[in-house]
């Protein structure tokens, strides 16, 4: 057999073979292309749901309740649970409440005590939505407590002052108190209104004459009324940024001194 004979059967041979080599690359880089391709188109995909805190607010400043709003989107299913959160003492998330769904709208009343805390709203997963939470919001709870809630600080006048509050058997809203002192006699009782901003004071004056009662903060005089003989009246005043507050109830003229009655509440984030 001659050279040309055996290099044309060499080229028969190896043909096939580098063009079955030749096209593995392309189809191997196809697949790749496809692959990368998905990844980001499944991501893209993914349903989100978003939660928010729409209103946060004191409706019952007596009672103490707390109500908070939200909205969820896309709507959850009908009556979906939704957990009314607040940041702990213990540096974690605790449900303090919770709700049900109406359309996007949530709606959750909570009776607390006054505070500054921050909350947020959680839902569960629900197909095809992971769970979400709110983004955080801090709020002033203001509610009214009684004013001798925190024992007096101090106490004092002229005359035999006596400065009674009632004890907790008797008055278990710590807001009472009777005060008396000689003719023309002074008492006085001072107490913490820090993280206070109103206080509502009711007065019933028992004296055979006219007293005068007085708010001060400091020798500041926040407020005052003259009151006549077996009269009552209310002494309400802003306090914000008031720390020490004091009750005061001078005699202004009458035959054995002042005597009167107080149910005083404060309005406390404490």
């Amino acid at each position: 057999m001659g050279v040309r004979p055996i290099l044309a059967l060499l080229a028969v041979l190896v043909l096939p073979l580098s063009g079955c080599a030749a096209s593995a690359v392309p189809a191997e880089s196809a697949m790749a292309v496809q692959d990368a391709r998905s990844v980001p188109s499944a991501v893209a995909s993914t349903p989100v749901r978003t939660v928010k805190i729409t209103s946060i607010k004191t409706t019952d400043a007596t009672k103490g309740v707390l109500t908070v709003v939200g909205q969820i989107t896309p709507a959850p299913v009908a009556r979906s649970r939704v957990s009314l959160q607040r940041w702990s003492g213990a540096r974690r998330w605790e449900e303090i409440g919770y709700g049900v769904t109406v359309g996007t709208s949530i709606t959750i009343p909570r009776k607390l005590p006054g505070s500054i805390r921050t909350y947020r709203l959680s839902i569960g997963a629900q197909a095809p939505y992971a769970a979400a939470v709110s983004p955080t919001a801090r709020f002033s709870h203001y509610v009214y407590r009684g004013i001798f809630k925190k024992p007096l600080l101090a106490a004092g006048g002229k005359g035999h002052p006596q400065f009674n509050v009632v004890p907790v058997s008797e008055g278990p809203r710590r807001a009472e108190a009777e005060v008396l002192a000689d003719k023309a006699g002074v008492v006085w009782g001072d107490v913490d209104s820090t993280g206070c901003r109103w206080v509502r004071t009711w007065l019933g004056n028992i004296t055979d004459g006219t007293i005068r009662a007085s708010l001060l903060n400091g020798n500041k005089v926040v407020g005052t009324v003259d009151m006549k003989q077996e009269s009552e009246t209310w002494l309400n005043r802003d306090i914000l940024g008031v720390n020490r507050l004091r009750l005061q109830i001078a005699d202004l003229k009458s035959g054995y001194g002042p005597i009167v009655a107080i149910d005083a509440l404060l309005l406390c984030t404490n």
